[in-house]
This record gives structure tokens, sequence and C-alpha cells, in this order.
């Protein structure tokens, strides 16, 4: 077991690094960088210093300037130094520093989590909460009206994708067109820290209700549906037959037969949709209700060419994937002792 353990742990380096020399090469090539935007920033501030009536003062920026902002940015050095460099900063765990914000990377990351982990954790759990129990009644009624009127149920809010059911619960419920009844912004209202335990969970519900609505509805199709299926696969075998002719009742031979070996995928695949939860938030979610999370911190970083928190976030959650591959292919071996690591590596 230790021995495939140590054999993934020393493939995610040529992944990383594969990952990194391949953003880090196409960076070199996208227009429109830092220093660009630098400039950028100080001609409008002049052309907005020239007065009421868009007088231009000081339409310039010179040489000495340029080779300034190119220094503070370390574009002074060649790309291979910066390339070493920044791999050996990744090495310690050292994500640099925002060229814009003026924070360190980490900082900001830690910043935005909030948003991102309260998002995350109500999907993850009301989805499983949901989808398991309403996978396994379809399989138990299996063709029956209510399997069919669920599945056209869940489908349909599969189809339609989170920021439109998003904008339709703003124009219903946030004061859009109808009723004012949910916040529009932010986690929280603007007093929350003098409200007492019970008003600040209350307050907390009330702002958090429509961005998870709009982010969990999507999800509960593939769970439940694999739910089902996984269920109808393990019925069908020949011991749950035997357990019946042996005079099981049905609620036995459901749980404690069939519900141990159905439930082997969607185990093995909570630690990704766990931590998936957290980093693949909407951008489109986080934007329409004025969330400031993770999504948004990478989208804005992207456009700005923050490219230290381009690459850092992007390190940090490919390391994180990566981890969390190797914990759900432990949670095989865990849930199933049939499943051997030599397996696994075929």
């Amino acid at each position: 077991m230790w021995s495939y353990i140590l054999k993934r742990i020393l493939l995610m380096i040529p992944t990383l690094i594969g990952v990194l020399t391949l953003t880090f090469v196409v960076i070199q090539f996208v227009p429109g960088g830092p220093v660009e935007q630098a400039v950028h920033d100080l001609r409008r501030g002049q052309t907005e210093a020239g007065g009421g009536f868009g007088l231009r003062t000081h339409t310039g920026v010179d040489a000495q300037q340029v080779e300034q902002l190119k220094k503070l940015y370390g574009f002074d050095k060649p790309p291979l130094e910066r390339y070493v460099s920044m791999l050996g900063k990744f090495a310690r765990f050292d994500l640099g520093e925002s060229y814009f914000r003026h924070q360190s990377v980490w900082s900001l990351i830690v910043s935005k989590l909030p948003v991102s982990i309260s998002i995350g954790l109500w999907t993850f759990f009301i989805t499983y909460l949901i989808s398991v129990p309403l996978g396994i009644a379809k399989a138990v009624k299996n063709g029956s009206k209510f399997d069919v009127a669920t599945s056209l149920v869940v489908l349909v809010g599969f189809a339609i994708p989170g920021f439109v059911l998003g904008v339709l619960l703003l124009v219903l419920f946030g004061g859009g067109t109808f009723w004012q009844l949910f916040p529009l912004r932010n986690l929280t209202s603007d007093n929350w820290a003098t409200l007492s335990l019970g008003g600040k969970i209350l307050d907390y519900l009330w702002h958090i209700t429509l961005p998870v609505v709009a982010s969990v509805v999507g999800s509960f199709a593939i769970v439940t549906m694999l739910t089902k299926n996984a269920f109808l696969d393990e019925i069908r075998k020949q011991y749950v037959l035997t357990a019946r002719a042996k005079g099981l009742s049905e609620r036995r031979v459901l749980w404690k037969h069939v519900f141990r070996n159905a439930l082997l995928p969607l185990i093995v695949g909570f630690p990704a949709a766990f931590i998936g939860a957290f980093f693949t938030g909407s951008l489109l979610i986080e934007t329409l209700f004025s969330l400031d999370g993770l999504g948004l911190l990478s989208y804005e970083s992207v456009v700005r060419r923050d490219y230290p928190v381009v690459l850092g976030t992007l390190y940090l959650f490919t390391l994180i994937g990566l981890a969390t591959k190797l914990i759900s292919d432990l949670c095989y071996v865990w849930v199933d002792p049939r499943i051997q690591f030599e397996q696994l590596e075929r």
C-alpha cells in the first residue's frame, strides 16, 4: 500500500510541473500583460487629471517609467530565470504577492474562502441528503409513476443553467419585479456583528438561500440517477435473489445486503465531490449575487493579468485535485477490501 501511495505522490510532481509550465508558456504570449495594464492605468489617470472638460495635460509614459514597472513586476529578468524562480517558490508553498491588490496570494485565497466554503458545503450536503434517498426510492419503484415524475423533475432542473435560475430567483424573490423577500448581495447584513447568535444564524441563512438554490438544483440529477442505477444493478444480482429465497424481508434485503454494495461508487466519489464543491463554484452565481469568492477572484485575476494570483490559485487547485484523486482511490480499497492496489495501478 505504502509503495503505491509513494508512487502516486511522486507522479504528482511532474503533473504539477507540466500544468505550471504550460500555463507559464501561454502567459508569455498573451497580450496586455501587467506592465501594459499599469501603463494604461497611468495614462488614464493622467487624462482624468486634465480637468472636467476632458483636457489631456500629459498623455505619455516615458521609457524610464516602463522600465521601473518591468522591474517592479519582475519582467526585467529572462523568462527562464522567472520560471525557475517560480518553481522554487512554489516548492516552498510561497505563492507570491498580487500585482494589483498588494496582498499575498495566500491571504487573498483565505479571505475568499468563506464564500466558497459556504456555497460548497451547502451544495454538497443538500445534494446528497436529497439525491441519495430519492435515488433509492426510484430504484425500489422503478418504472412507476413516481419514478417517471421525479426523473422529469430532476432532468428539467439539470437542463436549467444555474445562472439562469439565479436570474429567475432574483426577479421573483429579490425585488426584481415581484417580491423583495431575500437580499441581493453578500453573505451577511451590514449590522451582522450587532445581532444575537440566533439573529446571526437567521441572517446568514437568509442571505445564502438564493445562491444555494441556484447552485444545487442542477446537481440533483447526476447523484440521483447514479444512486438509482447502482441500486438497480445490485437488486438484479444473484445474492439478492438468494436472500429473498431464504425468506428475508424486502426491507432487510435492501438495507443490509444491497445498500452497502450500491453505495460504493457514491462513497468513492465523496472526496472529489466534497472538495469540488468548494473550488468549482460558479463564477456567474458569485457575480450574480455579488459574492466575492474564489471564482470571482480567479476571473478578475485573469482579466487584469495578475499572474501571481492566476498561477498561485492554479497550483493550489491542481495540487488539491491530485490529492483528492489519490484519496478517492484509497476509498475504493477501504470500502471494498477485494480491490487491491495492484489493480488500481493497471
